[in-house]
């Protein structure tokens, strides 16, 4: 995940009247971006999580809404199935899940959810799991890292040996502090878009020809486990409450020759979307115990393979990232080692 300020700089040179694109969105840090600038934009992602939370970026709500919708949904949503399992009974109080479980069941049955739903389901996401806090509660389940869900075996196990128990949580309290921070008042007005779930590769919408800017993150190679990384996010999508090993990654990490194929057609498919000039930015890595390749080779390859009229401009390094700012990992004592990243600027010349 690429920091706020690499868009928010990158499109300050943008017009009022220019569109932004994002073909591998993520949870909408591009397009975030691009709102707080007054700038509309487009974002597609293969993944539905990243798609609900990205949707979020884009609307304005109250936090007295969102907070009425919670406390409405608990109370008038009949009690439901609860998952069972060791697994379960210890990453959440049984009355937290069975709220949980409620919230879950009305997103999967209604038929369209409004601004406020969408909302609603994205704090959910992101308070879903998360670090104990030593005052007062910011997540909803047992000592567990809130960048992805660890898998149920080895949770379970960390749990007892540790002698964690999950407490009981005010899911609508905390509901209503976590939109009181995310929704407040100062919240940029709404602007124009959309958040589109498809494959970036093959994806046609009636934003053809349209972008002026396409800055985006694509995936590493190598970096094809998101879905078992955020299963439990996935469950409460509606998924499975037990963890899919099966691959479902948009881009293939088979080798790095068919990843450069596959970034390739979403440069292709990119370009049928652009003006004449369009400008791109690609902020890329590597994952360091996978590619052979350098992340300059690889983005190079990708941009000659897809022969589409994107022309690159300049290739500057964008330098490594505190530790602080690295995705933390509760359940281990250190990160390991960093390749450098990059950032990569080309221009649409047909």
């Amino acid at each position: 995940m690429f920091p706020l300020a690499f868009p928010f700089q990158t499109l300050q040179r943008a017009r009022k009247t220019d569109l932004v694109y994002d073909p591998f969105c993520g949870r909408g840090t591009t397009n975030f971006a691009a709102r707080l600038l007054g700038l509309n934009s487009y974002g597609v992602d293969s993944n539905p999580i990243a798609q609900a939370v990205a949707q979020s970026k884009l609307l304005y709500v109250s936090e007295n809404e969102i907070d009425a919708r919670c406390r409405a949904v608990l109370a008038e949503m009949s009690d439901t199935d609860l998952p069972q399992g060791e697994y379960w009974e210890l990453a959440y109080h049984p009355e937290t899940l069975a709220e949980i479980c409620k919230l879950r069941l009305y997103f999967m049955t209604k038929a369209v959810l409004d601004d406020i739903d969408i909302s609603l389901r994205a704090i959910i996401l992101g308070i879903l799991h998360g670090p104990k806090m030593k005052t007062q509660a910011s997540y909803l389940s047992n000592q567990m890292p809130r960048t992805f869900a660890t898998k149920p075996n080895y949770s379970v196990q960390y749990w007892i040996k540790n002698g964690l128990i999950a407490d009981k949580v005010d899911l609508a309290s905390l509901v209503k502090r976590k939109a009181a921070y995310v929704f407040n008042k100062e919240l940029p007005r709404k602007v124009d878009g959309q958040i589109i779930l498809g494959d970036s590769r093959s994806i046609a919408d009636t934003f053809d020809q349209d972008i002026s800017w396409v800055i985006t993150s694509p995936p590493y190679f190598g970096m094809s486990t998101y879905e078992q990384d955020q299963w439990l996010r996935n469950w409460f999508l509606g998924g499975s409450d037990q963890v899919n090993y099966s691959s479902a990654s948009q881009l293939k990490h088979g080798s790095e020759t068919t990843f450069i194929n596959d970034l390739a057609k979403v440069w292709s498919n990119t370009a049928l979307k652009c003006k004449p000039n369009a400008k791109m930015v690609i902020r890329f890595g590597a994952l360091p115990s996978l590619s052979v390749k350098t992340p300059r080779e690889i983005i190079k390859e990708s941009l000659i393979t897809a022969d589409c009229g994107w022309e690159l401009k300049a290739l500057r390094s964008a330098g490594e990232p505190f530790p602080a700012k690295r995705q933390a990992n509760q359940f281990k004592g250190q990160t390991g080692t960093y390749v450098e990243e990059i950032d990569v600027y080309a221009t649409l010349t047909i």
